[in-house]
């Protein structure tokens, strides 16, 4: 009877760590677990120096490794700050502050998202306006396409000023120039992800909508538009996070005084590496963040049509 009793207490462990190791939960902690360990051994060997200085500096001829190792980690501007002085910082500026001070990034990232969102949606019906024309109009695939390829080859860093100087010319301040960089960035995703999704469909489908008398406009609500959301999705997920970036780009040359790019530049001004990750943390979960949604509205719509969620 005791045998038979510790049987089921032994299988509940077992059968959880079978799932980690089936699901993604093992591989994302295992990778987790070496980014930390490459990070601490990285603060302290960039910090070393500056902390090898102070000690000479202070007349201070002998040290141990671990006081060493102690003080690398602890500096108040180290070159690369560790993990725990960018959690710190984190809830000094997350949870610590309320979220409408200029203190708080959840102010920043919000001022951020603002123009990110903005962009996104002109980038979006841009991408698929020029991929509906480009799909029904033979010779704009020709015409448009080796430009839309070429402007992705110009780097955002040497456009953005160009940008917000020739809008702000125009009285076109604030959020407008953020979001043009962020449509700049995401619209050509979705450009190309759209006109993959709308040539999708195979002739046999064509020829019978042909066969039942649709017209252009039937076609392409009742057949290419179905067919290319997988591929919409995709590049939506791209354009968004995308978006992120053009935003926080597009704070940097305006001296805004809100936004994450606001933080980052005030940092590196001061050498507050730590608000500096910080901020790149929160940028990171925000575009994460925006990415989970779009793919969360996607599940959404593929349950409503009937689809595999």
């Amino acid at each position: 009877m005791s045998d038979a009793a510790a049987i089921p207490a032994t299988r509940p462990p077992a059968g959880l760590w079978l799932r980690l190791r089936q699901g993604s939960a093992l591989p994302v902690l295992a990778v987790l677990l070496f980014i930390l360990v490459v990070w601490y051994l990285g603060a302290v060997k960039l910090n070393a120096p500056q902390v090898r200085d102070a000690y000479e500096r202070a007349g201070r001829a002998e040290w141990t490794t671990p006081e060493l190792v102690a003080d690398t980690l602890s500096m108040e501007r180290p070159v690369l700050p560790a993990p725990h002085q960018v959690l710190d910082g984190l809830n000094k500026m997350v949870l610590q502050v309320n979220v409408s001070s200029r203190r708080s990034l959840v102010y920043h990232a919000w001022v951020t998202l603002e123009s990110a969102l903005v962009g996104f949606l002109f980038g979006t019906l841009l991408g698929i306006g020029l991929a509906v024309a480009i799909i029904h109009v033979a010779s704009l695939e020709r015409a448009l396409m080796p430009w839309i390829i070429a402007s992705q080859t110009i780097p955002i860093l040497a456009i953005a000023p160009m940008i917000v100087v020739v809008l702000g010319s125009l009285g076109l301040v604030g959020l407008l120039p953020k979001a043009v960089i962020s449509a700049y960035l995401c619209f050509f995703p979705v450009t190309i992800g759209m006109v993959k999704g709308l040539t999708s469909p195979e002739t046999i489908q064509l020829d019978l909508m042909r066969t039942y008398s649709a017209s252009t406009a039937q076609t392409l609500r009742l057949l290419r538009l179905p067919a290319s959301l997988p591929f919409l999705f995709a590049s939506l997920k791209v354009a968004i996070s995308l978006a992120v970036v053009g935003a926080i780009v597009g704070e940097l040359p305006t001296g805004a005084q809100a936004g994450l790019g606001a933080r980052l530049l005030a940092g590196s001004y001061y050498g507050q590496t730590v608000q500096i990750w910080s901020a790149l943390i929160v940028a990171a979960v925000l575009a994460g963040s925006c990415v989970g949604l779009v793919g969360l509205v996607q599940r959404g719509l593929n349950r409503r049509l009937g689809g595999a969620a």
